[in-house]
């Protein structure tokens, strides 16, 4: 099976979870933005607004995926893979102004704290941990590795984590009638969200200035097909980058001592199986240089 249909295969596992995640956040948004303002509960609007770039993160996954599943053209030859990357980045950036904004609200709350209706907060914030629980659960089953889906699911256990929290920040205020917690677990809220949102816009923004990698080391690759491939005397102009999450490319000038065609073509794929196996690279074009002895 080749790369890009698995590629593909799991892509279409993964569309039919996601579609049903983005139904259930869009019903647990909908329901805390309500209970939020009905019981004046910061936090729950918070959690609201987190559900809210939660369902635009899904979407532009599941979108992403369609394009992703389109085939390769003549302009396009390694397909529409890179929109899942490009909406991974836009993703991170929209988090972090909702972020901001959520902050404010937080501060003007600590600032002048406000009565809440504490039981209607706990039923409403009750019923998005379930959600979000499902969410999760749902997108926990899908591709782990595709940098666009697992920026969908660190969104849902984002979103997990501070209905958590709200739903701790409920009960306190129930027993102590303290409202500075609501504005306070709103704070915390929008920390996780920067983090991980800057964690995902350096990923893949790295993928689309194409840098090397993460897991390759290229002196690393120099060395072991020098060192392991019989025949390779020099590896230059060596180059390896990103196509989409799990999808990696690799170009270098091979230099090798003057031989048939025949035997050029078994090192070449000696070395293109060296790459697979040892590097998870699949997508290779070496050049062969001849050495020219003096």
């Amino acid at each position: 099976m080749s790369v890009a249909h698995s590629h593909h295969q799991h892509r279409a596992q993964s569309l039919s979870r996601i579609r049903l995640a983005l139904i259930l956040t869009a019903l647990g948004m909908f329901f805390e933005f309500i209970g939020g303002f009905l019981s004046n509960s910061l936090s729950l609007i918070s959690d609201a607004g987190h559900m809210l770039t939660h369902l635009f993160a899904l979407g532009m996954s599941y979108f992403a995926i369609l394009l992703a599943m389109r085939p390769s053209t003549k302009k396009r030859t390694y397909g529409f893979y890179r929109a899942e990357i490009l909406a991974a980045f836009i993703n991170g950036i929209v988090l972090i102004f909702i972020s901001g904004y959520l902050v404010y609200e937080a501060i003007q709350r600590f600032m002048s704290p406000q009565k809440i209706d504490v039981k209607e907060m706990l039923l409403v914030a009750g019923f998005g941990l379930v959600i979000n629980g499902i969410s999760t659960y749902l997108l926990a089953k899908t591709d782990s590795h595709d940098l666009n889906i697992r920026s969908a699911f660190l969104h849902e256990i984002g979103d997990m984590i501070s209905s958590i929290a709200v739903v701790g920040a409920g009960l306190v205020i129930f027993y102590t009638g303290n409202n500075i917690i609501d504005p306070l677990i709103s704070f915390f809220i929008c920390i996780l969200i920067v983090i991980w949102a800057i964690r995902l816009i350096i990923d893949s923004a790295n993928i689309l200035l194409e840098a090397t990698p993460a897991h390759l080391d290229i002196d690393e690759v120099v060395a072991v097909l020098k060192n392991e491939v019989a025949g390779v005397h020099e590896v230059n102009h060596l180059h390896a980058w990103t196509i989409a999450s799990s999808m990696y490319a690799l170009t270098a000038h091979v230099v090798i001592e003057d031989c048939k065609l025949s035997a050029a073509n078994e090192l070449l794929e000696k070395i293109n199986k060296l790459l697979e196996e040892r590097f998870d690279v699949e997508h290779t074009n070496i050049q062969f240089e001849c050495l020219f002895k003096k």
